[in-house]
């Protein structure tokens, strides 16, 4: 499957996990409702994969870690707030660059509408 066949999975499940869910919930119940939708479609999904950062020749366990990462190349951020802000797209774009990641999806789920909480997310490197 292409990047572009993957994320449409991706979004398609997490409409699914919104339609069922609502908005409302903590971002944890999000997150294991869209991991468990994941696998259903037959995709190779991590949760909560760690992510460490490399400071020139240390290598350092932060305790960085993303949400959902589909196929090891598409970085899922799941987030319930009142609105995405630059933080959010910062942290995104941040675990993309340190896992060499070229896709992103910044997911909302507490939106009425889940098509006005996602944002997809391109790492140029």
């Amino acid at each position: 499957m292409t990047d572009n066949e993957i994320s449409g999975t991706i979004i398609g499940a997490s409409i699914d996990v919104h339609k069922v869910l609502g908005p409302g919930l903590l971002e944890s119940a999000y997150k294991e409702c869209l991991y468990y939708k994941l696998v259903q479609c037959g995709l190779y999904v991590e949760k909560e994969r760690a992510m460490p950062l490399i400071f020139e020749e240390v290598r350092l366990d932060c305790g960085y870690r993303i949400d959902i990462l589909v196929e090891n190349r598409i970085v899922i951020e799941v987030k319930s707030v009142e609105a995405l802000n630059d933080i959010h797209m910062s942290q995104t774009l941040t675990y993309m660059k340190l896992g060499n990641y070229k896709l992103g999806l910044l997911i909302n789920f507490n939106v009425l509408m889940l098509k006005d909480g996602i944002k997809r997310v391109i790492n140029g490197y």
